[in-house]
């Protein structure tokens, strides 16, 4: 049970905020999981949501990659909710059992395809020693030129926010979710 109660309306909202709420609604096809915490604050949820969208809808980077390097970056701050919304989306993007299995299970990149296995050291390094080193950062720079590059730290850096952010307020995933390992 979450720490906090969940803005499941709009309603709940005041007026001023309504945009807010429609704006995630218009992104998403609903409002739900991390908006239902960050809605306390609809200025920070409205600004969290539009860079969301961005990152997830709006950018070139193929959907496989990016769901499997959303997986990596969540499972690395130990969300289990993101974990267990993002597993189907990875899936229908294309990424394979055994690359989710390699994720879920802190191997990776051993497991992954060359390419996957370049984006999750990326994404490791980043996240476990705050630094990349120069040959990996080479790589995916000649992959995705600097733009590409500072997108896809973007998308990793955001999914922590969100991470952090649901695993504070303790927001556990619906049942019958895929489980992430403590």
């Amino acid at each position: 049970m979450p720490r906090i109660p969940v803005v499941a309306t709009k309603d709940a909202l005041p007026a001023e905020h309504h945009a807010v709420w429609d704006g995630i609604l218009a992104s998403r096809g609903r409002v739900a999981g991390p908006w239902l915490v960050m809605l306390h604050v609809p200025p920070v949820a409205g600004m969290v949501a539009h860079l969301g969208a961005l990152l997830r809808f709006d950018l070139p980077l193929p959907g496989a990659i990016r769901e499997m390097v959303i997986l990596v970056a969540v499972r690395e701050v130990k969300c289990a909710f993101e974990w267990a919304a993002h597993v189907p989306l990875a899936r229908n993007e294309g990424v394979s059992e055994s690359t989710v299995a390699a994720i879920r299970d802190g191997r990776a990149p051993e497991g992954l395809t060359p390419e996957e296995a370049e984006y999750a050291t990326f994404a490791l390094q980043v996240l476990r020693k705050h630094r990349v080193d120069d040959a990996t950062f080479q790589k995916l720079e000649q992959r995705l030129g600097q733009r590409g590059l500072l997108e896809l730290t973007s998308l990793i850096g955001y999914y922590c926010l969100v991470g952090t952010v649901m695993n504070a307020f303790e927001v556990e995933p619906p049942p019958g979710g895929e489980a992430l390992p403590d």
